[in-house]
């Protein structure tokens, strides 16, 4: 897995590895909904750093759809004060 120690906390080199994800878990049915182990499964094989990682593993269980799962995701970015680092998802 790999890490993404970043001290000066700017944009990291997985900036916008998330919307990747995202547009990624509803690429053939943009209107179904995916369950949080899916987007924990699809981040796992997309081998995200750890710190994203850690902010996909905090979705809580469920089914998203899409607009439900970019609120979830960027709550959870938001509150660890990440948005610069990783960006936000839509």
């Amino acid at each position: 897995m790999k890490t993404t120690a970043n001290t000066s906390r700017g944009r990291s080199d997985e900036y916008g590895e998330l919307q990747r994800l995202v547009n990624a878990a509803y690429a053939v049915n943009p209107s179904k909904a995916v369950s949080a182990m899916d987007v924990v499964v699809l981040a796992e094989t997309y081998d995200l750093g750890e710190e994203l990682m850690d902010v996909v593993e905090s979705l809580p269980s469920g089914r998203y759809k899409r607009y439900r799962l970019c609120d979830q995701l960027n709550s959870i970015i938001t509150a660890r004060g990440l948005g610069f680092v990783y960006g936000t998802v839509e």
